[in-house]
């Protein structure tokens, strides 16, 4: 434990949680992803489909840990899970409230062009993406490193005339 520990950089031992829900979670969408190859198989196959995909995307993940170490220029290394823990809550959370929205406005799949209906549902996403991403990112504890993302976010959709540069 104390190897894993001087690995991720970490002090106390609240910060085991995040590896600890970073697993969970990669376990949850190998599992998740299972059913996509084989719909229905047998348990035994259905589990060693899911270790076989968690094996493959934690080795992506490590990969992409490396990669994005030095870019993003986090203190600790178990801040990482946390911003990939974000990541993952805001991107299906803003799908999640999309959906809802889309429908509140009036916007029916059966009555409008297929494109048109999932331009306007990325859109109608990609807004509540936004601020989810500050209120997630707030929530775990790196509010400022959302909020540059999202700035970041902003001027490259066209936005950047409503973001003052703190910088």
């Amino acid at each position: 434990m104390n190897k894993f520990k001087t690995r991720w950089e970490i002090q106390h031992n609240w910060q085991l949680i995040f590896p600890f829900l970073g697993i969970i979670g990669l376990i949850y969408s190998s599992y998740k992803l299972s059913f996509v190859f084989v719909k229905e198989a047998p348990i035994y196959i259905t589990v060693l489909l899911t270790l076989v995909i968690s094996f493959i995307l934690l080795k992506l993940t490590l990969f992409i840990f490396k990669k994005l170490e030095k870019r993003w220029g986090l203190t600790y290394k178990w801040e990482m899970i946390r911003v990939f823990l974000v990541f993952a809550i805001t991107g299906t959370s803003s799908l999640y409230i999309g959906k809802p929205i889309i429908e509140f406005i009036g916007i029916q799949q059966e009555l409008l062009n297929p494109f048109l209906y999932w331009l306007l549902f990325i859109f109608v996403s990609l807004l509540f993406y936004q601020i989810l991403l500050i209120g997630f990112g707030w929530l775990f504890g790196q509010g400022d490193f959302f909020w540059n993302i999202v700035k970041k976010m902003l001027k490259r959709i066209g936005f950047s005339s409503f973001i003052k540069d703190d910088e």
